[in-house]
């Protein structure tokens, strides 16, 4: 359907005839109006018909302008595009990362780095004298499977929680194509399983946030048996109960009425064309043994399939006192996705996105030193998530305790996102994240998916000669050691000496031997979030 969007086009079109027109009185300017309009609808023509570039399907013609600029030689394209003062969550060169893996397009760089070796904070990781050959880079973790459990074989690379309602009905597809294709997970994010989640097949990993969405009865509380039947689904690998995201912890959320389709509607279970509200906080559960308990009865609800948490870290005596819940229980997630504040999503209130919550390296050692000291670190993998899009971002997290991760943006940019900041809009030049049947449309899946599946294998690509050049086999066996970072101009250390690390076990014996635990391990309760100050103890 035309619009304004396409009204360059439109003049283009109206000049040929006015040019016709025109070269009855002047032949020499009417030549050249009726020319440029053959010209110009030519390319608007063909720019609404192909199925590569959905900017130049939704902007036909001035889109070019763009592409014009991209290939522009890189000195000149740095003053006409962008500067180097843009504030972007995503720098120009993280996006090119992905746009070339996306594309296939992998190749090197001329005349090195561009960033300076000897800049404070700068990080690398020491490579081996005797480097290893790996056959494939299909690295995979193993998730649940205890005591009689469903376990599921996860690749170390996955899409991060991104809802549809967010996210066009195109994008979800697309993304869930590559994940079928390259056999790895898509996390759905809070609003549910939608038809384009299923369409392909794709695994998934439920996302279960505080609305219950897709298992919730009329009054907004969790329907244990609605959560049955769609947990028990094939393509439903594992489940995730989001406690907190990092963009956003404690916050809750509104999608406005205006926005809820028919569709929307359906893959939630809320009645169409209604503000659909996520509350601060699950009312299936307030305390931490509560909280196990629910995990607990998901993962039977299931039949018996990994069941984990999702959180950005906030005050650490609230996770301290849901380890202390999983010693007095005996039960423990299957694993725990930690999500740092670094992450982003179009409904954040400023103040939050920049200051609320714990950047994700905090976290993710908060997280790991705790189930390290308690002994409960085998049982529990690690996911992580949080502004990650290179193999050097995955190394590096996996040499701080992660066991996997998860990207949003990364794939995001791999389906056209070009970060133009107007997602709350619902004007998304792409139809990334845009619910216009218009605009979504120019997003077209057959093609998109491809890139979803480059992305993914060939970053994995990348880790995969990350670890063979430090001598390793797997991920899995990066350490501390490895991680390098510039104190000054003048001091390197180690991660491993930079940070307090504990020992297996330690914490069952003795708080002392880490900062946090010495301030807070006393403060946390398993039958309460509350500290004991707090709470007059």
């Amino acid at each position: 359907m035309l619009n304004i969007r396409h009204l360059p086009l439109l003049i283009l079109c109206v000049c040929i005839p006015a040019g016709v027109f025109l070269a009855r009185l002047q032949p020499f300017w009417g030549g050249i109006l009726f020319g440029i309009g053959c010209l110009g609808t030519g390319f608007g023509i063909y720019d609404l018909l192909q199925r590569n570039h959905a900017v130049l399907k939704n902007y036909p013609v001035v889109a070019r302008l763009r592409f014009l600029f991209e290939g522009i030689r890189p000195e000149i394209r740095q003053y006409f595009l962008e500067s180097d003062h843009d504030e972007v969550p995503y720098s120009r060169e993280q996006r090119a990362l992905v746009y070339r893996r996306s594309k296939g397009l992998e190749g090197l760089r001329p005349f090195g780095t561009l960033k300076s070796l000897q800049k404070v904070g700068h990080e690398w990781i020491n490579h081996s004298i005797a480097p290893t050959h790996l056959d494939s880079a299909d690295f995979r973790v193993l998730m649940g499977g205890v005591d009689g459990a469903v376990p599921y074989e996860s690749s170390v690379l996955n899409i991060s929680g991104m809802s549809y309602g967010a996210l066009s009905p195109n994008a979800i597809e697309a993304l869930n194509r590559g994940a079928a294709v390259g056999s790895f997970a898509h996390t759905t994010g809070e609003g549910s399983i939608s038809e384009f989640h299923r369409r392909h097949g794709g695994d998934l990993v439920w996302q279960i946030g505080s609305g219950y969405f897709g298992c919730r009865d009329e009054d907004g509380n969790f329907d244990p048996e609605k959560f049955r039947q769609q947990a028990r689904s094939d393509q439903v690998r594992m489940i995730e109960i989001k406690l907190s995201q990092g963009a956003k912890p404690g916050h809750g959320g509104i999608l406005l009425g205006s926005k809820v389709t028919a569709s929307i509607a359906a893959a939630r279970g809320v009645p169409e064309g209604v503000d659909c509200i996520s509350p601060s906080c699950h009312s299936a559960f307030s305390t931490p043994m509560e909280l196990l308990q629910f995990i607990a009865r998901l993962r039977e609800l299931s039949g018996g399939k990994p069941v984990g948490i999702k959180l950005c870290v906030g005050h650490p005596w609230e996770f301290f006192a849901i380890a202390k819940a999983m010693i007095e229980t005996g039960d423990q997630p299957d694993f725990i996705t930690v999500d740092g504040a670094e992450g982003g999503t179009g409904a954040a209130p400023v103040e939050f996105a920049d200051h609320i919550g714990a950047p994700l390296r905090e976290g993710l050692m908060l997280v790991h030193n705790t189930l390290t000291g308690l002994n409960l670190r085998a049982k529990t993998r690690i996911i992580v998530s949080g502004k990650l899009i290179s193999a050097f971002d995955m190394a590096r997290v996996f040499a701080l305790g992660a066991d996997a991760c998860n990207m949003a943006r990364g794939f995001m940019f791999a389906i056209g996102c070009i970060q133009a900041q107007t997602c709350h809009t619902g004007k998304c030049p792409t139809g990334v994240t845009s619910q216009d049947r218009g605009r979504y449309q120019a997003l077209v899946v057959d093609e998109k998916f491809r890139r979803v599946v480059n992305f993914q294998r060939n970053t994995l690509n990348a880790l995969k000669e990350t670890v063979e050049a430090c001598g390793l086999q797997h991920p899995s066996e990066f350490t501390p050691h490895h991680l390098m970072i510039r104190i000054s101009s003048r001091e390197v250390r180690s991660a491993a000496s930079q940070y307090d690390w504990l020992q297996p076990g330690s914490l069952l014996s003795d708080t002392s031997a880490h900062p946090a635990f010495v301030k807070f391990w006393q403060m946390a309760r398993p039958d309460s979030f509350i500290s004991t100050i707090n709470a007059g103890a």
